[in-house]
């Protein structure tokens, strides 16, 4: 049987890192053939604390907490995977929950030679028990916020552009040269971009299930999907021809949008048309968030939905826009940004 290096970028994840550090334990994985390597960005609250009280009830688990001082993501999978003594290593992050034989479904895709790359479906949940972070789960898991995203869709088994965090053959990551270190988010999609030119392919597996914690605010999902379309940005500069249907939309509904604002100062008509399209819009997001709250019985989604979407869209899409014109600080290069 193969050994297994689990490898976790962390910072500040008191609240999940003993309820991931639970879930590896209880795969159905031999315990004895995995380690867990966490890359930990100089935590300031009590996450360090949470896993060495893990450690210390679970003697039979190997555990490895790595310092990450530059405090970000691919620097922390990079030094984590330095250290990994594992054949495959599978990345994880602290506020995720793998399904109990995870491990063991990874590690038989990669044996059958499935793709370079195999990950699962998210099974996406809220960050608390708040009507807020409820809407923001639903529309992070619905088609009209993420488009065709397979993995955030419980999509078929099948081949794929990109998968969440990811399981490999050591060997393969030591030959691409681990993760880029200069792109603090989408650094998991340019690897898989890299693999897939080299002949690779990234399988998605549908009976690999993992659980994540969606944000719990709107500040913190502006937040996220801002970085998130910076950094498209950053990587669609090296490999344009990567760009998706769905990737592409939002920053050309904000452009559309902006235009549209310009011109109804000089006209009455584009004041109508503007207000049209986002009466439509509204309307649109309105219908979709109706089913989903009254499937749930969360009367509360038919609002928080809508706003949820439209805080993924446009964040997302001016953070693009942004990201194409400028490139990033010093500040953005050395901020903390150890998590999905």
């Amino acid at each position: 049987m193969n050994t297994v290096s689990i490898i976790i970028p962390c910072y500040n994840e008191e609240k999940t890192i003993a309820k991931l550090l639970s879930g590896l334990y209880m795969q159905t994985y031999p315990v004895n053939m995995m380690e867990i390597i966490i890359a930990d960005g100089l935590s300031t609250d009590q996450t360090r604390n949470e896993i060495n009280k893990f450690s210390d009830d679970h003697p039979n688990t190997s555990i490895i907490v790595i310092d990450n001082p530059v405090k970000t993501i691919p620097t922390g999978l990079n030094l984590a995977i330095s250290a990994a003594k594992g054949e495959f290593i599978i990345r994880l992050d602290a506020h995720s929950i793998p399904a109990n034989d995870y491990i063991e479904k990874c590690v038989r895709a990669l044996e059958n030679n499935f793709g370079n790359n195999v990950g699962g479906v998210w099974l996406i949940q809220p960050g608390n028990d708040g009507w807020i972070a409820g809407s923001i789960a639903a529309a992070a898991s619905s088609r009209i916020g993420v488009g065709n995203a397979n993995y955030r869709l419980n999509s078929p088994s099948g081949e794929v552009d990109t998968v969440p965090f990811g399981a490999f053959r050591k060997s393969l990551l030591l030959d691409m040269g681990g993760f880029d270190e200069t792109l603090l988010t989408n650094e998991d999609y340019e690897l898989n971009t890299r693999i897939r030119k080299r002949g690779g392919k990234i399988w998605l597996d549908n009976s690999i299930r993992s659980t994540y914690f969606s944000r719990s605010s709107y500040g913190k999902l502006a937040e996220q999907y801002w970085r998130y379309g910076f950094w498209k940005a950053q990587m669609l500069k090296r490999y344009p021809e990567t760009i998706k249907l769905r990737q592409a939309l939002p920053p050309l509904f904000v452009i559309g949008l902006f235009t549209l604002l310009l011109i109804s100062l000089f006209s009455s008509m584009y004041v109508f048309l503007l207000l049209a399209v986002l009466f439509s819009y509204l309307l649109i997001l309105l219908i979709s968030a109706w089913f989903v709250a009254v499937k749930n019985h969360r009367p509360a989604f038919i609002i928080g939905i809508p706003i949820a979407i439209m805080i993924m869209h446009f964040c997302w899409g001016s953070g693009l826009i942004f990201g194409l014109l400028a490139k990033p600080s010093k500040r953005m290069t050395s901020s903390n940004n150890t998590g999905c």
